[in-house]
């Protein structure tokens, strides 16, 4: 006679992720599953099969179990987490939707995440985020003064060029750029700006081209403009300034953004109620940033490069901490890109019938001034980012603990 009916699939499986094929391969072996519990084949069959009509839906840790299937996949994933909320970062980062887990028999990721992280054992470690959180806000103030240096060194190097010439002036500027990169790295090697591992390295390049054009493009392009240069043209070291003393709130609001982030994430109960709720903290982040930048550009020079550059520069940092270091490098590539091919069309146009090249530079100085093509340049290149960082900071994967 005929044994038992198998119990049925779960149904039609999620095609991106590989997890739920898996689980689909062991339910095709539940035809083995009455034996497992002590069931003959035979006329006893008869009398197992009331029992199906009344439980149809299997065990959910009996031999059709497919979150035990999910569990083997990720058991690594499950391990060192932390929490559950690690779990359901890495699911999604594995393209695990809520729709995929419903498949599983779970109203959303955060609950399938919940049990996994339940039935995986983790050899009776105690939990280490409560370290982590105590070591964050105990290096609080270190962190604070790391992200003040670089201001602090700036201003100095101001003041030493406003009160010096010739040779010294030269050597005061020289300390003052070199101080000011030593602090920088520093500023960036810890707390929430830190992204060990994770930053592109031609991406310090294209930084350090947007910062030397905020103190020097401007009047680069006006002595290219005219003919020259046929001498040192002026710097405006007022911006730099202001950018460096605007890393201190910068790193406040990337701790802001990922503090909010995280507790936002605990508390959704859905993919898509993390992701509408972390989109308006994103711009609330930007915005108070911006006001931030605006504020100390107007006490050391203000220049709406610098304020476009200043938005650029956390976009990129925010995206680079959260684990999409490509976007950002390639946002500030752009901007490179595009400032030194408005000079390199200027330079070009003194070729005898190219005049043409250089007329697109040349109205947009007429009109707005050697300041609108950094504006532009920087303003383009942080909108971009922001829509990029709008969709990938949204992810419950972009805040997961390296």
């Amino acid at each position: 006679m005929r044994g038992p009916a198998a119990p049925t699939s779960p149904g039609p499986w999620d095609s991106h992720s590989e997890a739920l094929l898996e689980a689909k391969a062991l339910t095709t072996e539940e035809p083995s599953a009455p034996q497992a519990d002590g069931l003959s084949r035979g006329p006893a069959d008869s009398a197992t099969r009331p029992r199906a009509d009344v439980a149809p839906r299997p065990a959910r840790r009996g031999p059709a179990d497919p979150v035990k299937a999910l569990m083997h996949r990720h058991r690594e994933l499950c391990e060192r987490a932390v929490d559950a909320l690690e779990i359901a970062a890495g699911l999604e980062a594995h393209g695990v939707t809520d729709r995929t887990a419903a498949r599983f028999r779970h109203r959303d990721v955060f609950s399938l995440a919940e049990e996994l992280y339940v039935r995986v054992p983790r050899g009776g470690e105690p939990p280490a985020r409560p370290a982590r959180e105590t070591g964050v806000r105990a290096g609080w103030a270190g962190w604070t003064l790391r992200a003040l240096a670089p201001g602090a060194v700036a201003a100095l190097a101001a003041a030493g060029l406003a009160l010096t010439e010739g040779p010294v002036r030269l050597a005061v500027g020289a300390a003052g750029v070199l101080g000011l990169a030593v602090a920088l790295a520093v500023a960036v090697r810890r707390g929430p700006l830190r992204a060990a591992g994770r930053t592109v390295p031609a991406a310090r390049v294209w930084t350090l081209w947007l910062l030397a054009y905020a103190v020097g493009g401007d009047g680069l392009l006006h002595e290219t403009l005219t003919g020259g240069p046929d001498e040192t043209w002026d710097l405006t070291p007022g911006p730099l300034v202001g950018l460096a003393l605007a890393v201190a709130p910068g790193a406040w609001c990337a701790h802001l953004f990922a503090t909010r982030a995280r507790r936002r994430l605990a508390a959704s109960r859905g993919l898509e109620e993390f992701a509408a709720g972390t989109r308006p903290l994103l711009v609330v982040t930007v915005a108070l940033h911006t006001a931030a930048v605006a504020a100390l550009l107007s006490l050391t020079g203000f220049a709406y490069g610098a304020l476009a550059l200043g938005v650029l520069l956390l976009l990129a940092r925010l995206l680079t901490v959260h684990g999409f270091p490509e976007a950002a490098a390639n946002g500030l590539a752009a901007a490179c890109a595009a400032e030194a091919f408005a000079v390199a069309t200027v330079l070009a146009a003194r070729i005898p019938g190219l005049d043409v090249l250089a007329e697109p530079v040349r109205t947009l100085v007429d009109h707005w001034g050697p300041g609108a093509l950094p504006t532009l340049v920087c303003g383009a290149a942080a909108a971009g980012l922001l829509a990029r960082a709008t969709v990938a900071l949204s992810r419950a994967s972009a805040h997961a603990t390296p």
